[in-house]
């Protein structure tokens, strides 16, 4: 089976090599970090991801300003993206709800959690 390909987009260089490790120890993901989103769409296009990680709260382009480029972009629109942020009020999950986000995770993150999230939101997304 072809390993599903995730792009994760946070600020936190330590927090994207351990999930990047822990997410390609499994052999079940290739995995795409991007440090910041400046270049969010053109990478998404030549990756080709099958899933977005993505924090909220990054300098320059934060979260939900990536969710309104997704949700322009004609790849972008069709890829769910899970969350992984610090913010954990009512009102910023709901925000990014409205946005078109599957799953939302609070850090710090579990990595089995993470990874059963993944699987769901993959597994859903391929019935279809």
């Amino acid at each position: 089976m072809a390993k599903k390909k995730i792009l994760i987009v946070d600020d936190e260089l330590d927090f994207l090599r351990i999930v990047k490790l822990n997410l390609e120890q499994t052999e079940k993901f290739e995995v795409l970090t991007l440090s910041s989103a400046h270049d969010l769409i053109s990478h998404l296009h030549s990756f080709k991801p099958d899933l977005i990680l993505l924090d909220m709260v990054m300098p320059g382009i934060g979260g939900i300003e990536v969710c309104d480029m997704l949700n322009d972009d004609l790849l972008g629109k069709t890829l769910p993206v899970i969350v992984l942020s610090a913010l954990d009020k009512d009102k910023d999950k709901l925000l990014a709800y409205k946005k078109g986000i599957v799953g939302y995770l609070t850090k710090p993150i579990e990595k089995d959690a993470l990874i059963a999230k993944i699987e769901s939101v993959l597994e859903s997304r391929f019935k279809q």
